[in-house]
């Protein structure tokens, strides 16, 4: 059974999943479990819906009582765990898909889910599943260790790297975790390579050399000092392949790691003069995100100094200079970007909020008007939206904007609180008062060391 992409579904099911994603943003998680089951029903291996059912899981297990949820749950999943079996891999994932509506952080339902995942030959499902469970218990040293043999059954090298990192920091001599960083790049590398021909690795590689030093990955201490032997490797293949984009984004990948960002930003530019990657996008994109992380690494580093030496008034003007020089270069990119995307509206979204953080929110109010056409920031937009408006002291039309969201937001979560406070600023700005304290007190009621919301109500009452 073959893991398909969203865009390969019905375009009947892709719709109802369009109206999944608003349903989410508003709350409706019953809608969004009823859609997710129907479509996972008809497609097991469609990984993108099972991610969009788990969030509605959560999101619905959170509001609701958990020990009843888990007691029930306990009673329930016996029956379930001996249904099925390797040879019913079907049977197996619908148990796995039952537990999990009761409970979605049931570690033995996920492990049945990975367990029929696996024998439906579904690699990325069996890595999401071993995640979920890492995520909650991420100190459980035996379900990240399969989560990293996950991550190397689903060929993501880099991901299993990361995986087996997180256990040598625990233990620097673990034998399964240096074992995995061994597999890893191993695979990494022939994958990057691109040498799918049949043989062992050994016959793969150019010669002898290289083959035992990946040998002897298995008896390195750290990450760092692997990381260095393949960005080595890889400097040699760019040599013998100097048109080869692969060689350069391992290199990339291996500075990166190293949190070099100068070098890795110098490999890109490299990588972009060459045919292959002239035209490439994805290298465009990578050159602005690591020019991006540069100047916020300065600016970061500059608040370090400055907060050991406060009166520094050198180290004041420098960190500015920087913090402006990151700004300008972030909305640069995002204009850029907008320009040649104008109906990405949640790069609009982003543009919109680097307006809002440097002031401008005529612009910030532009872009935060078209971001709302996309259902995924909708709200996020409107609320920005608001904002900007209360910023300008246009308080009425703020108003109009918050209760907007306000109306479309179900569940009385932190970002419905956040735009009932600012409705009742608007309220209290606009002299009315009366308003103003019936929002706060609806944000009191549910939450009441909400910001400063008690003290409002209070004072409210002392003044009566």
């Amino acid at each position: 059974m073959p893991e398909i992409s969203v865009s390969s579904l019905d375009p009947r099911l892709q719709k109802q999943l369009e109206n999944a994603q608003v349903a989410l943003q508003r709350g409706n998680l019953e809608y969004v479990l009823d859609v997710t089951s129907q479509v996972l029903k008809a497609e097991p291996g469609c990984l993108p819906v099972r991610r969009l059912q788990r969030t509605a899981q959560m999101k619905q297990f959170a509001s609701k009582n958990r020990m009843f949820t888990k007691a029930f749950g306990s009673v329930t999943q016996a029956g379930f765990l001996f249904g099925g079996g390797k040879k019913e891999p079907i049977k197996v994932l619908e148990n796995a898909e039952k537990l999990l509506v009761t409970d979605p952080t049931s570690v033995p339902a996920l492990k049945l889910l990975a367990e029929a995942a696996a024998g439906l030959d579904l690699p990325e499902t069996v890595a999401f599943a071993w995640e979920a469970i890492h995520e909650l218990h991420p100190a459980n040293r035996e379900f990240l260790l399969n989560l990293a043999e996950a991550y190397l059954a689903a060929n993501r090298s880099d991901d299993a790297l990361r995986a087996a990192d997180k256990l040598l920091k625990t233990k620097p001599q673990d034998g399964d975790a240096l074992g995995i960083m061994r597999k890893a790049a191993i695979a990494q590398t022939t994958e990057k390579g691109k040498w799918e021909e049949k043989g062992d690795y050994r016959e793969k590689l150019k010669n002898e050399t290289q083959s035992i030093s990946l040998e002897q990955a298995s008896k390195i201490v750290t990450s760092e000092e692997m990381t260095h032997r393949l960005i080595a490797e890889a400097l040699e293949r760019i040599k013998a392949q100097p048109d080869s984009l692969n060689h350069y984004r391992s290199v990339v990948d291996g500075y990166r790691k190293l949190n070099n960002l100068d070098e890795a930003l110098n490999y890109v530019r490299q990588a972009r003069k060459i045919p292959a990657g002239a035209a490439d996008s994805s290298l465009e994109k990578q050159e602005s995100d690591l020019q991006t992380d540069i100047l916020d690494k300065r600016a970061k580093e500059l608040q370090s100094q400055l907060a050991k030496s406060p009166e520094d008034v050198a180290l004041k003007t420098q960190l500015e200079k920087a913090k402006a020089e990151l700004a300008t270069f972030k909305i640069t990119q995002a204009k850029l970007y907008v320009e040649r995307y104008p109906n990405d509206y949640e790069a609009r979204f982003t543009l919109a909020d680097l307006h809002f953080d440097t002031g401008d929110y005529q612009n910030a109010i532009a872009n935060y008007q078209q971001a709302q056409k996309s259902p995924k920031v909708r709200i996020a937009a409107i609320t920005g939206m608001g904002k900007s408006l209360k910023a300008r002291k246009m308080f009425d039309l703020a108003v109009a904007q918050f209760q907007v969201a306000k109306s479309e937001l179900s569940s009385m979560d932190d970002l419905k609180k956040e735009v009932i406070y600012q409705l009742a600023q608007c309220y209290e700005a606009m002299g009315k008062k009366e308003e103003a304290i019936a929002e706060y007190k609806i944000i009191y009621s549910d939450d009441i060391g909400f910001r400063d919301v008690a003290d409002k109500i209070n004072a409210y009452y002392s003044s009566r």
